[in-house]
């Protein structure tokens, strides 16, 4: 973790204190590669030295404050955290501030947690919420906390604004960990921070938490057991028992002998890969094993973070990506669950990480260090970008450097597709993915294949479904522009004759009645939007309908990818050879259409390539004819 720490004695009336924004600013640039805003800096100026004066004040001038204090495993930081002596103990105590310049403020829809403030035209969260929510993150998270999470505790500041302009606030019930201060009760706060720390120097604190290595804690590992317990509803067949049981024989086999192994997982769509994900997840949590689960795609942790651990923040934060661990400690976890482990990245770098943190080391031997079992769970089909490196190969000769020995266990069984093996099989022989060739579609009492006209008659089709009470969702190769919303609404871009659509929402927003981009799957009003591979991977619906744009046409007897007619851009890197091209093209047509567990309805733009598909479904269309 990170922080700029002083004490508040030598903030107080030194040249720091005239400097302090732009230290901090450097620190942040430093360290996280951001930069900082005028708003920030002046947050900075105006509260961070009322803090330190309040201290100094109250006799507490040598506790450390650990500014912008980044909370482990996660991006996020709390204002403040003073570390200091416990006054009635002698150990450790820790107060996470978030100071607030408001002096006004009162409650959104007399919602209790939601805040409106003068001249901030959206809802706020209620600083008290916020702190609790740090408190309770910092206690599960930091291993020199993991048996004396009392020793956290919080406090939100209001220090400019009296009782009277923000009394709406005051209601929010407060708990033992947390409390709520105004400029007007600023004496009880002074007589609350004298009861919360010894007049002695909080260095040795400050370097336990700042040192702590990150990890689950055993009361948050019992409290997502039980969470996660609820939505466990899975049976186990076959190889899925066979990867359960050898994934807990390696975490007996950690503990018992200081050993380490890693374990990969391999099937198709629904081959039941993130059903031994959560399997594993609740049950090495109930049995008190450090475990987290970590994907690459947004679209599937916050699914995960919505569905499994719903109503738990705690279980939430449970649900990481893989770029999470590039600071962690090697062995960390006793478990790191990978789940969509084939969008692991070659680097765990991106254009927001300071120079001094781009050491080039491959993401996959982060994933590998930071747990002693590393479980990856992967489709190898679906690597579908070209900085994705997540195959079977790159793991186990990353592991072989490293002189870790791997299990591999391949999942044979094919659930979603109505359990239709032979759609899949034939999915992938169509884009030439597996040998032989494209093959006539000879049906399947599980699973239907249907070719429209038109995108409107797939819509039209999709619709009825709906109606019937199914799922359904239309998805697209990545071949028509893409533009920001405008004037609050999404743009028609997905444009075929005088058929048009939006493409899903491009950010974590939700725009009108269209759900945020992670959501799109999953949420009501995604049916109205075209979604693309990077929403739709890793999810499934009843009915998937599938455009197939001009980046993929049939041209004597089998499927080519054209790259001009792609709009992604990160295929416009001249870094992407054409056989990399094509190969990523064709494992994204694989993603949409192995989304559906009932059916797939099928539409080309390109003619000739429409005729290729009727020719191979014809015996499929001909028998919906006679019925």
């Amino acid at each position: 973790m990170t922080a700029l720490r002083v004490s508040a004695e030598n903030l107080v009336g030194s040249p720091m204190e005239r400097q302090l924004a732009g230290i901090i600013a450097d620190h942040l640039r430093m360290t996280t590669g951001r930069s900082t805003s005028e708003s920030e800096k002046k947050s900075w100026r105006r509260s961070l030295p009322v803090l330190a004066r309040d201290l100094v004040e109250a006799g507490l001038g040598k506790v450390e404050m650990l500014i912008e204090y980044q909370l482990p495993l996660t991006s996020m930081r709390a204002d403040v955290v003073l570390a200091g002596v416990d006054a009635r103990t002698g150990g450790d105590r820790y107060v996470v501030v978030e100071l607030k310049q408001w002096s006004q403020a009162e409650l959104y829809e007399d919602d209790e947690y939601l805040v409106l403030v003068p001249g901030v035209y959206r809802a706020l969260g209620h600083p008290l919420r916020q702190v609790e929510k740090y408190c309770e993150y910092i206690a599960d998270f930091s291993s020199s906390l993991s048996e004396h999470p009392d020793a956290v505790h919080g406090v939100a500041y209001l220090h400019n604004a009296e009782d009277f302009d923000v009394r709406d606030l005051l209601d929010l019930a407060t708990t033992e960990r947390t409390r709520l201060f105004t400029k007007t009760r600023r004496g009880g706060f002074l007589e609350y921070l004298r009861g919360q720390f010894a007049a002695e120097p909080g260095v040795d604190a400050g370097d336990r938490l700042l040192d702590s290595t990150p990890r689950p804690s055993k009361q948050l590992l019992k409290h997502a057991a039980a969470e996660i317990k609820d939505r466990e509803q899975f049976t186990l067949l076959a190889e899925q028992q066979v990867a359960y049981d050898l994934v807990q024989h390696a975490v007996r086999k950690a503990r018992q002998s200081d050993s380490k192994e890693a374990v990969i997982v391999t099937g198709g769509p629904g081959s039941g890969k993130s059903v031994i994900a959560l399997s594993l997840l609740g049950d090495l949590a109930r049995h008190g094993h450090t475990v987290l689960h970590a994907t690459g795609s947004r679209s599937f942790t916050q699914t995960m973070r919505r569905h499994v651990g719903k109503g738990s923040t705690r279980v939430q934060n449970m649900f990481k990506y893989f770029n999470s661990f590039m600071q962690a400690e090697k062995n960390s976890f006793e478990v790191l669950i990978c789940d969509e482990a084939h969008r692991i990245r070659e680097t765990s770098a991106n254009r927001y990480t300071r120079a001094s943190q781009r050491t080039g080391r491959p993401q996959v031997d982060e994933l590998l260090a930071v747990a002693r079992v590393p479980v990856f769970l992967l489709d190898e089909h679906q690597v579908v970008k070209p900085n994705e490196i997540g195959t079977v190969e790159a793991i186990k000769s990353q592991a072989a450097r490293l002189g870790i020995r791997v299990h591999h266990i391949p999942l044979d069984g094919q659930f979603r597709c109505g359990g239709s093996r032979k759609y899949e099989d034939w999915v992938l022989r169509l884009l030439d993915i597996e040998p032989g060739g494209p093959e006539e579609w000879s049906g399947d009492d599980h699973f239907e294949v249907q070719l429209v006209t038109s995108p409107r008659e797939m819509e039209e089709t999709l619709r009825g479904k709906l109606k019937d009470g199914y799922s359904a969702r239309i998805s697209a190769g990545y071949c028509w522009p893409w533009s920001d919303a405008q004037d609050g609404h999404l743009v028609d871009d997905v444009r075929i004759g005088d058929w048009a659509k939006p493409w899903n929402v491009k950010g974590e927003r939700a725009v009108g009645d269209a759900p945020p981009s992670a959501l799109w799957a999953t949420f009501d009003g995604g049916f109205e939007q075209v979604g693309c591979v990077y929403t739709a991977q890793g999810f499934e619906y009843d009915w998937s309908g599938v455009i197939l744009g001009p980046d993929i046409v049939a041209r004597d007897g089998r499927l080519i990818t054209v790259r001009e007619a792609n709009k992604d851009p990160d295929f416009k890197r001249r870094s992407v050879t054409d056989l990399q091209y094509a190969r990523h093209i064709r494992n994204i047509y694989k993603v949409l259409l192995t989304r559906g567990m009932v059916g797939t309805v099928i539409y080309a733009v390109d003619p000739e390539t429409q005729d290729f598909i009727a020719g191979l479904l014809k015996s499929d269309v001909d028998a919906g004819r006679s019925q």
